[in-house]
């Protein structure tokens, strides 16, 4: 038995996302520039030509198409999609399913006993809902007001001058492996704005990069956690939402499962587990294909057919991890950039929505007034969020996630004290340190053999995301130095993707199996944006 400490071996985030160039001659001029075409930043985009018609607003996405790279449990609370589009009613909204019934249980390996519902994950009067498919529609909206979508450009850098953000470069496409330009090569593009609104999603470069250059911390620094999820094909209606705690867990990993009907004919299956986790040979993909031989799901999956794979990282860290600024000279950040979800709610589709939408407000105020020398010029973004549902929710559990980092039992009461006192209990702050830095212990894992009917290997389940990146793509991940035979078993077991392989001591990587998920961003190589249009092609997450 031995330890891992993942952040001896992490490598810095490249010094390349921040350029102090001058934009490209024929650079594209916009007034409001958004990355990252998810609920945040298209809900942005959205609200901006509504406030503010004659804005020439752009939206980069580095998907080939809307929809392909985003992925959720999901059950939405509709609030903010009702405050965007008011003369709309619920029927309008691409809702697979309302909920109507619910139910929590508390796993082991062979039995389940159901525990009432804790306040925070009652779900009554929401909606199932494919991600994606609301991508799709939201970007149908933006584009019917004028906003420019740009699908297949991931961005590379960020452009400055001085403090201030100017602008952006893309990711060159058809390089070959070891970066040469190809017959199919294509130029990178320079985009500059008066604002660029980040919303990247989770983990994104550019925010971690820019909060770097200018020193933004949280109280707390950002947590996070992996899903895994398939949608399936099954022969019979599922009438309610299911989670579960405890098995296939350890009882010292943070994590639970879901099971979310999506309609007559499919249903939504995940599991999610704090990426602070202590062994170091958990897997989450495997773990998952265990979870589905459980009697609970194994008569709901009898006779199915698994139609599509995927998997995110989820920012975790509430309240205390919220940066102290979410805006900066020409910059504002939304979404799960800035941190927006409320782990013990299960929801974050609404908050991201609604801080694009207060970016928005704070943009279309900002261009009507002159310019402030002092670099906040956005900064009533900062103060609208602060003041919004968003921060008042999520300082409610605000110690909630965090209470579970010392095991699950204990988590659980403390949990309960301060569900009952409203979040006052424990008081304070419960400090919490960089998943990175906390150890793993290794040891010889119980070997997995999927059986290819319920359950499916990584490379399987690769196939059923999508993923047709190009073979030939030079590789996106950064792998930091010292990778022992111990430390590549860990990023073997950690990414869910078949991305990294354990050969003897040495560590062998296939690139192009990555479906973005950015696990190892968080705990081992870093993730760096690729040619457009690679990974995952998400239709129904």
């Amino acid at each position: 038995m031995g330890i891992v400490l993942p952040v001896r071996h992490q490598a810095p985030l490249p010094g390349t996302l921040i350029r102090a160039e001058k934009p490209h001659a024929e650079a594209i001029e916009l007034d409001v520039l958004i990355v990252g075409a998810g609920p945040a930043g298209l809900a942005c985009a959205i609200q901006l030509a509504k406030t503010a018609p004659n804005l020439a607003i752009g939206v980069l996405e580095k998907a080939g198409a809307l929809g392909e790279h985003v992925l959720s449990g999901a059950v939405i609370n509709p609030v903010a999609l009702r405050a965007l589009f008011p003369e709309k009613q619920d029927a309008d909204f691409p809702f697979r399913q309302r909920v109507d019934a619910e139910a929590v249980y508390f796993l082991t390996e062979g039995g389940s006993t159901r525990i009432p519902t804790p306040p925070t994950m009652k779900n009554h009067g929401n909606y199932t809902v494919s991600l994606c498919e609301l991508v799709r529609w939201l970007g149908e909206q933006a584009e019917s007001l004028g906003v420019n979508l740009f699908p297949g450009f991931p961005v590379a850098s960020l452009l400055v001058d001085g403090q201030r953000v100017i602008g952006v470069r893309t990711v060159p496409a058809g390089l070959d492996r070891d970066g040469n330009p190809t017959d199919v090569f294509q130029e990178p593009t320079d985009l500059v704005a008066k604002v660029v609104v980040v919303a990247e999603g989770t983990r994104g470069p550019l925010a971690q990069a820019w909060r770097d250059w200018q020193g933004v911390g949280s109280d707390n620094p950002q947590i996070f956690a992996l899903g895994v999820k398939e949608v399936w094909q099954v022969q019979r209606p599922v009438s309610r939402v299911i989670h579960t705690m405890g098995w296939p867990l350890p009882t010292d990993a943070f994590g639970g499962s879901w099971c979310y009907p999506m309609g007559p004919q499919q249903l939504s299956i995940g599991l999610v587990v704090g990426l602070d986790y202590h062994d170091a040979e958990l897997d989450v993909h495997e773990s998952l294909q265990r979870l589905k031989l459980h009697p609970l799901f194994r008569e709901l999956l009898q006779g199915a057919t698994l139609l599509e794979w995927g998997a995110k990282t989820i920012p975790e860290g509430g309240f205390h991890a919220i940066p102290v600024r979410l805006s900066g000279d020409g910059i504002v950040m939304v979404g799960d950039t800035a941190g927006f979800v409320d782990v013990p709610s299960l929801k974050g589709i609404h908050y991201a929505m609604e801080s694009g939408m207060l970016a928005a407000t704070a943009i279309a105020d900002a261009l009507r007034q002159p310019e402030a020398a002092d670099g906040t010029r956005f900064a009533a973004y900062d103060r609208a969020v602060r003041q919004s549902r968003i921060v008042r929710d999520m300082r409610v559990t605000r110690n909630m996630r965090l209470a579970f980092k010392d095991g699950f039992f204990g988590g659980v009461v403390r949990a309960g004290l301060m569900t009952l006192s409203g979040g006052a209990f424990p008081g304070g702050r419960i400090a919490m340190g960089r998943d990175v830095e906390a150890p793993r212990t290794t040891h010889p894992a119980e070997p997995f053999v999927p059986d290819n009917v319920t359950t499916f290997s990584k490379v399987d389940a690769v196939f059923k995301s999508g993923n047709a990146t190009r073979d030939t793509i030079p590789s996106h991940l950064i792998v930091g130095t010292d990778i022992t035979g111990e430390v590549a078993e860990f990023y073997t077991h950690l990414c869910p993707a078949g991305v990294y392989e354990r050969h003897g001591d040495t560590l062998r990587l296939n690139p192009p199996n990555c479906i973005d998920c950015k696990a190892t961003d968080v705990l081992g190589p870093r993730w760096t944006p690729r040619e457009g249009g690679s990974g995952p092609k998400y239709r129904l997450m």
